[in-house]
């Protein structure tokens, strides 16, 4: 009985598929279906990763403005020890957006327009203690960074595994401003040397 059930079932149906050709089928549909999950995927984290190097030149629009106003000093506060503490003094004078200081790679909250985020929480580190006196290939601002230590090439940087801390874009690496407007891409590992010279602070982000 079972055996001539097994041999019916196995056999084409007049003008149709056999279950053998129908399982090819859905295996191949379900391969294409992950390939193109993962093609989207890739673009998505190309988009937010273009996105965020857009937040962080108009970062620079609005730093350079508060410079201008400040003698050529780049937002600073005494005691600061994130970096939402000297960079909301950009607003209101200087900005009222906020928006420009949120990832999109990343999953912080949107910040009120026009008010103070120091006791919130934005994406990006901040070398603070630079002015527009500096070399314009020291770095201002980056991605969420792993840890608030200087770097040399090759140390960790960025998240390398998608965890926290320092994955603002997973484990694809992160943006680097630049103290002349210039924006730089580095992955998991430092791509230069990041020092701390006298005066200088590097804050993350408050993710406490």
């Amino acid at each position: 009985m079972n055996r001539s059930w097994i041999q019916i079932s196995a056999r084409r149906p007049a003008g149709g598929f056999s279950l053998v050709e129908l399982l090819v089928v859905l295996v191949i549909l379900i391969i294409l279906s992950v390939m193109l999950s993962r093609s989207l995927s890739g673009t998505r984290r190309a988009t937010n990763r273009e996105l965020c190097r857009k937040n962080l030149q108009e970062i620079y629009l609005v730093c350079s403005i508060y410079a201008h106003d400040n003698q050529g000093a780049f937002p600073r506060l005494q005691g600061a020890r994130t970096s939402e503490e000297p960079l909301s003094l950009l607003l209101p004078r200087s900005t009222t957006e906020t928006a420009m200081f949120i990832c999109p790679g990343g999953d912080d909250q949107g910040l009120p327009e026009g008010e103070s985020f120091a006791r919130r929480r934005i994406s990006y580190a901040y070398y603070m203690g630079r002015g527009t006196n500096n070399s314009g290939a020291e770095v201002l601002l980056t991605d969420w960074q792993v840890d608030t230590r200087p770097k040399t090439t090759g140390q960790p940087l960025f998240s390398a595994d998608g965890k926290k801390p320092g994955n603002n874009h997973g484990n694809e690496g992160g943006n680097l401003l630049l103290v002349s407007g210039g924006v730089e891409y580095s992955g998991p590992k430092a791509a230069r040397d990041l020092p701390l010279p006298p005066g200088v602070a590097l804050l993350n982000p408050n993710h406490e």
